[in-house]
């Protein structure tokens, strides 16, 4: 846990996946990787051309690369499939509920270019009920990591996990603040900053702009606790209840819908635990546009000011 963050670079974190991939197929020979059609955007090559026979390139055809992962896990295989977020998830339900998730198949389902940070290609792209969607499913492990390191370690730790997995990721170059030796748990949040005044709970690139914000509220005299909820589900509900039990109040900041995304999971949690006033910092139910990445998270709300304004009326709410 740091007391103050400051990032290296900026990377996106798909390459952190494509690193992340290699190196899970350089320690088991069980992983392979398919794709539909966009091994370049998701950073797979690598994969590609060191285990050329243990990639298959499927074209543009998702739901059957679903299927075929689906029947490589009975001969044991771990395989990751790649494409972007809203045909991994939006096009292919069906087939993840039937043949992965009911069936309780070892999948990795891992896609790119989710949210609005996906940026100019629009709407249409720009899914943001993906989480929702995923981590509704039973036996479905939902994982968001925050930027390019943590997306690399959370590629190996999925490679490790037995059962379906949701592997969500970005597109657009992000703060690297992740330490490359970190200790990536999935289901077990990280708490960043300590903080005693109001808890922000974020998850993806939203933890960025929810460090940002702490530094702001810290030069007004606010202490703001920092938690990093890279894994959706299963929900780490003891780090929320530590640490609003402490603070009696939460922000929760996601890329994603307002509704049936990290932040209805921690009102769930309080609701039963720990009732708490809560703001939430998502997209309010409505579609996307083209624009770049930081033009649309002010636009819908997901700014940086935006959280620093929810901790204040968290704070006041609490009274």
């Amino acid at each position: 846990m740091n007391t103050k963050l400051t990032f290296t670079e900026k990377k996106d974190t798909r390459s952190g996946f494509g690193v992340g991939l290699l190196e899970a197929g350089q320690a088991n020979d069980q992983v392979v990787g398919l794709c539909a059609d966009l091994i370049g955007s998701l950073k797979m090559g690598d994969f590609k051309k060191n285990f050329p026979e243990r990639f298959f390139q499927v074209g543009i055809a998702e739901a059957n690369m679903v299927g075929l992962a689906a029947g490589l896990t009975i001969g044991g295989k771990i395989p990751f499939t790649g494409t972007f977020a809203n045909f991994a998830t939006g096009r292919v339900y069906d087939q993840i509920r039937q043949s992965v998730a009911y069936s309780g198949k070892n999948v990795k389902i891992c896609a790119s270019h989710a949210g609005l940070t996906l940026g100019e290609d629009g709407a249409t792209h720009q899914i943001l009920e993906d989480i929702g969607m995923m981590k509704m499913l039973p036996h479905m492990t939902v994982v968001v990591p925050c930027d390019y390191e943590q997306t690399r370690l959370a590629t190996k730790a999925v490679a490790e996990h037995n059962g379906p997995v949701y592997l969500r990721f970005g597109r657009p170059k992000w703060p690297i603040f992740t330490s490359p030796n970190a200790d990536f748990k999935i289901g077990k949040a990280d708490k960043l900053i300590e903080g005693s005044d109001v808890t922000i709970i974020a998850t993806g690139h939203m933890v960025w702009k929810a460090i940002e914000a702490e530094a702001i509220l810290a030069e007004k005299g606010i202490s703001a606790e920092i938690i990093n909820m890279h894994t959706i589900k299963p929900l780490d509900e003891m780090a929320i209840i530590a640490s609003v039990s402490k603070t009696k109040c939460v922000v929760t900041a996601e890329e994603h819908q307002y509704n049936g995304g990290l932040g209805e999971s921690v009102a769930r949690v309080l609701a039963q635990e720990l009732p708490s006033p809560q703001e939430f910092i998502a997209v309010k139910d409505s579609f996307g546009e083209s624009g770049t990445p930081d033009q649309l998270l002010e636009k819908y709300g997901l700014g940086t000011n935006h959280i620093v304004e929810a901790a204040q009326k968290a704070i006041q709410r609490k009274g």
